[in-house]
C-alpha cells in the first residue's frame, strides 16, 4: 500500500517560524534586520497519520531532535520574505524526497560482445604474464 505526503497547504497552522540575524556578509543590514528564518515544524505532535509520522521520522531523522521536531533555517537573502520561501520549499522538498519510493533494480546480464571483450583481455594479459616468465 502507498502512503500518500502530507500536504504542506494542511500543515500551515503547525509550523512554527522564528527570525533572527543572518551571519555572514551583508554590512549594516546583517547587524539592524532580523533575515534568518528558522522553522520549527513538531512531527510527533502533528495531525498527520501515524503511518506517516513513521516514514518521516524514519527517513529524516538526522534533521530531528530528540524532542521529535524538524528545524531548518534559511539565510541566504537579504530578505526575510524570500527565506522564508526558501525555508518552506527546503521542507516540500524534504517531505517530498521522504515519501517517495525508489525505483526497482533490474536485474541484467552482460551481452555477448561484453562477455568476449573481457574474455580477450583476460587472454592479452594472460599472454603478457607469460612473456615475462624464464623460459623452461
Amino acid at each position: 500500500m502507498r502512503i500518500l505526503s502530507p500536504l504542506l497547504e494542511d500543515l500551515t497552522n503547525e509550523l512554527a517560524f522564528t527570525t533572527s540575524r543572518s551571519s555572514g556578509p551583508g554590512g549594516q543590514n546583517v547587524n539592524k534586520v532580523n533575515s534568518k528564518v528558522t522553522l520549527r515544524w513538531n512531527v510527533q505532535d502533528s495531525s498527520i497519520s501515524t503511518e506517516q509520522k513513521e516514514i518521516i521520522l524514519a527517513k529524516l531523522h538526522a534533521q530531528i531532535t530528540k524532542e521529535g521536531a524538524l528545524i531548518l533555517t534559511a539565510q541566504d537573502s537579504r530578505s526575510q520574505l524570500e527565506n522564508k520561501e526558501a525555508v518552506l520549499l527546503k521542507l516540500s522538498q524534504l517531505i517530498t524526497k521522504a515519501f517517495t519510493q525508489p525505483k526497482k533494480r533490474k536485474a541484467t546480464k552482460p551481452g555477448k560482445a561484453a562477455r568476449q571483450s573481457r574474455l580477450n583481455k583476460k587472454k592479452l594479459h594472460s599472454d603478457k604474464k607469460k612473456w615475462r616468465q624464464k623460459p623452461e
